[in-house]
């Protein structure tokens, strides 16, 4: 493990240990948590269920954690993943951002509510001074792929 030696100079027999760094087990290291990031990242959306309108928009990379608002199919309003209401929205999300109201905010709207609930969401938002809203949608399946729908069948 002391790694390859070096014949020096002329000297008969005399040995000296190189002093270059092996740098073999870092990458390997680096390999494995960059694996295991790309497997994490996924689970680390938000968890409250909501069936997302269809888009072709590109997807937006934000390096921060991103800040969601969700309202669901009955039209309860969650921040993150705790449920609250319209009047404790704002002051819980000046709470997250720490008062910065420059932060981004992404709304989810599950396509079954009504425009009006999601409205609400965003101008109560908005009044509160952040600026920086965007609604999510999901992104269109190819024909064919097209998950069963909720509900009730007919």
């Amino acid at each position: 493990m002391a790694g390859p030696l070096l014949k020096r100079g002329s000297g008969r027999g005399r040995y000296a240990p190189m002093a270059e760094i092996n740098v073999t087990p870092f990458v390997d290291v680096m390999l494995v948590l960059l694996i295991v990031f790309m497997v994490t990242a996924p689970l680390l959306t938000v968890g409250v269920p909501v069936d997302l309108p269809k888009t072709s928009a590109p997807s937006i990379s934000e390096q921060k954690e991103p800040i969601t608002v969700s309202v669901n199919a009955q039209g309860r309003i969650y921040l993150q993943e705790a449920e609250t209401t319209l009047d404790n929205l704002v002051a819980r999300l000046v709470a997250v951002t720490e008062n910065d109201r420059e932060a981004r905010v992404f709304v989810r709207g599950d396509r079954s509510i009504a425009y009006g609930r999601v409205m609400e969401v965003m101008g109560a938002l908005n009044s509160a001074g952040f600026s920086r809203v965007a609604l999510i949608a999901e992104l269109p399946r190819p024909a064919g792929d097209e998950p069963p729908r909720r509900g009730r069948q007919r």
